[in-house]
């Protein structure tokens, strides 16, 4: 029963997402309820909504990590290696770039919103569901294993170092917040809802024996699904519940085109990185897909938790996150690898 219900919402997962955001827009009350925290009694314990989804979907993604494809990884390191490298230069490079255009717009403070909310996406480790879209477009699954796994243990010190490194782009406040965020995550704090659940799925996968790995991917898989699509509407809630009562149309646009200048910018360096390197179809996509597929639901967290009251910064999380996937689709369509003479005999 467990696996159908998988299976049937594995397979229409993005138009549930596209209804989670629909629903948001329109009926964002439960929503907005949701992102409140809410006391436990008797304790003085408060349930955070947004940090156990994430938690749950991270450590059911970590579960199902197919760990014995990593062997050929140790035969063929260049893909992982690069992935990594990149993983820290791209956001050093974009970024930068999309601050210099948002100085010569009218935004009083040089759209520094818009740009704390990139910096938090682009500085999340690969996001899990990349391995999905690696399977779909028969990519080199070992090396994007690798780089979910890497930049996910990494993030307390990769995650840190660019927050660091990028906060002076910022004005005002926003620097402050993202210099605070930094130094949360140098500690692990800030990035304990990511690192913590990942890992304990991540420990599962390796030690449980196969059978009763196989019964708790079962049971878990359908739960974490439903919970991704409960976090994305409780993020989209956030963003999209005043776009009917306060309409505020440019920011709307703002937000949707530096989104999709940051994805669009991130896949290309991933692909023009593939080509110098002259990495096979499967790597070259898997590299590709890694470069441009961070965990945006990680950082939709931290922006609820960091800047409760701006839920506007949430628009180009949630467009990143859209965008990611549409652009995902067309690179494991275009760079599948062709298949081998004998695949046809």
């Amino acid at each position: 029963m467990h696996t159908r219900a998988a299976s049937w919402l594995r397979h229409r997962l993005g138009r549930a997402a596209v209804l989670s955001y629909a629903l948001a827009l329109l009926l964002p009350g439960p929503g907005l309820w949701l992102r409140r925290p809410h006391p436990l009694p008797p304790t003085n314990l408060a349930l955070h909504t947004a940090p156990l989804l994430l938690s749950l979907v991270l450590f059911s993604a970590g579960l199902q990590v197919p760990f014995r494809a990593l062997g050929p990884l140790l035969r063929r390191p260049t893909g992982l290696l690069a992935g990594l490298v990149l993983h820290l230069a791209i956001p050093l490079a974009v970024v930068p770039f999309i601050a210099f255009l948002l100085r010569r717009t009218p935004d009083t403070d040089g759209g520094s919103g818009l740009l704390t909310a990139m910096i938090l996406v682009v500085a999340m480790p690969v996001a899990a569901g990349a391995t999905v879209w690696t399977d779909k477009g028969d990519g080199d699954q070992p090396t994007m294993v690798g780089l979910v796994l890497a930049s996910t243990l990494l993030s307390p010190l990769t995650t840190p170092l660019l927050l660091a490194t990028l906060s002076p782009l910022l004005s005002g406040g926003y620097a402050q917040t993202l210099t605070a965020i930094a130094r949360l995550a140098e500690g692990g704090a800030a990035l304990t809802p990511v690192v913590l659940p990942c890992a304990a799925g991540l420990l599962g996968a390796l030690v449980l024996p196969s059978r009763w790995l196989s019964r708790l991917v079962t049971a878990v898989a359908p739960s974490a699904m439903a919970g991704s699509l409960v976090l994305t509407y409780v993020n989209a809630s956030g963003a999209l519940g005043s776009v009917l009562t306060r309409p505020r149309p440019q920011l709307f646009a703002a937000a949707l085109a530096v989104a999709a200048l940051v994805c669009l910018l991130s896949f290309a360096l991933g692909r023009a990185a593939a080509r110098i390197l002259r990495l096979e179809a499967g790597t070259a996509s898997s590299l590709t897909l890694a470069c441009g597929m961070n965990n945006s639901s990680a950082s939709a967290v931290l922006i609820t938790a960091s800047l409760p009251d701006k839920p506007h910064l949430l628009l180009p999380v949630l467009a990143y996150g859209l965008l990611q996937k549409t652009a995902a689709n067309r690179i494991v369509t275009r760079l599948r690898p062709a298949p081998s003479p004998t695949a046809g005999a």
